[in-house]
């Protein structure tokens, strides 16, 4: 919205700036979660990546041409690259193979009350201060730095010892896990940034402010449903559950695709946050089910990796269709996506991988 509305740049250049920062986010996944598993220590990069995210957002507050959005979106997602594998390499080090998908359900439960809490402090200091995104990105700068602390100071890590070689190489990973990294690298060239759900609903009549409560209102949906999916996937396997969330995110796309009437948006943000809950944190429990312990943080690094790098596409395509053929274009695209890479988890796939989580493979 800052980019668009106040700084006034077109579709493509939003597309690119948001492609350029997750596909930046994501080779760092790849690098950060080999030497993570490499030195076996996990807490420096997730302190490390906090901090390069919060300063990004005082330098938001500077940005009076897109360019320097661009450095800021950049040291964001820099630091996210840095901090993601480890990350979820800790949280895997932290738990039982048994509840792993309620672990990380949990995290995305968390992580999203942030993402329900932040936006409306960010709509109260915008309706105080008479529409001043830049406050906005100060503000912001707090959480950041509070994160930084908490890590800091009350997180630790069980120390792993080095028990094999450590690389970047896919094919040292199992069929299984090199079937869903191309599975999900197909669902990831369908799956646009968010931001055009946004200028979506903005485009059907959503005033600014209803943008970010429907928005807001997707983010309760994720975090409410996040952690008894995730429950539910240690019971009935992960394939099933990330194939109900692919075919979610379909009939969400297809849905802004279609719809004329702006009354119907609230219900695909609610429908779209029961995506996020059926995929977000059971994909990362799926990645972790089908790799040895050892390489949890380079398995994780290069899933986020592919997925990401395929968003820098999936962004660019999204806007060059919006502004060739039409808002509905990148939407009908991302669908079709997504019904694709739900019949191929479903044909390629096994059906359960809870039997590697009792013979050896990751205790």
């Amino acid at each position: 919205m800052f980019l668009h509305l106040v700084l006034g740049a077109p579709m493509v250049i939003v597309g690119l700036i948001e492609g350029a920062a997750e596909s930046t986010a994501s080779i760092l996944k790849v690098v950060s979660g080999w030497y993570s598993d490499k030195t076996t220590k996990r807490k420096p990069f997730v302190v490390a990546g906090y901090s390069i995210s919060a300063i990004s957002k005082p330098i938001m507050a500077l940005a009076y041409g897109w360019p320097l959005v661009l450095v800021a979106r950049l040291m964001d997602r820099t630091g996210k690259g840095l901090r993601t594998s480890a990350r979820d390499a800790l949280i895997a080090d932290s738990s039982d193979a048994a509840h792993r998908g309620r672990s990380f359900g949990l995290h995305r439960s968390m992580d999203t009350i942030g993402a329900v809490a932040g936006p409306l402090i960010a709509l109260g200091i915008l309706y105080l201060s008479g529409d001043n995104y830049r406050l906005v990105f100060l503000a912001a700068f707090i959480p950041g730095l509070l994160s930084i602390l908490l890590v800091t100071f009350f997180v630790s890590e069980r120390r792993r010892p080095v028990t094999e070689r450590i690389s970047f190489k896919v094919s040292d990973f199992g069929r299984d896990y090199k079937v869903f990294l191309l599975i999900t690298a197909i669902f990831a060239l369908g799956n646009s940034s968010n931001v055009f759900l946004i200028l979506r609903a903005e485009n059907l009549g959503f005033s600014f402010y209803m943008v970010i409560l429907s928005y807001v209102l997707f983010n309760i949906v994720s975090s409410l449903g996040a952690f008894p999916l995730g429950t539910l996937s240690d019971r009935l396997g992960r394939r099933n559950i990330m194939s109900a969330g692919f075919i979610v995110f379909g009939i969400v796309y297809f849905g802004f695709a279609w719809v004329q009437h702006s009354i119907y948006i609230w219900l695909l943000f609610i429908i779209y946050g029961l995506h996020e809950a059926l995929t977000e944190g059971i994909g990362k429990a799926y990645v972790v089910d089908l790799v040895p312990s050892g390489k949890r943080a380079t398995a994780l690094g290069i899933y986020h990796g592919a997925s990401g790098f395929m968003m820098l596409f999936a962004s660019i395509i999204a806007g060059l269709l919006w502004d060739i053929l039409g808002p509905s274009a990148p939407f009908i695209y991302g669908g079709a996506a997504a019904a694709l890479s739900a019949l191929l988890l479903v044909v390629l796939m096994p059906g359960d991988h809870r039997s590697s989580q009792v013979t050896g493979i990751d205790l």
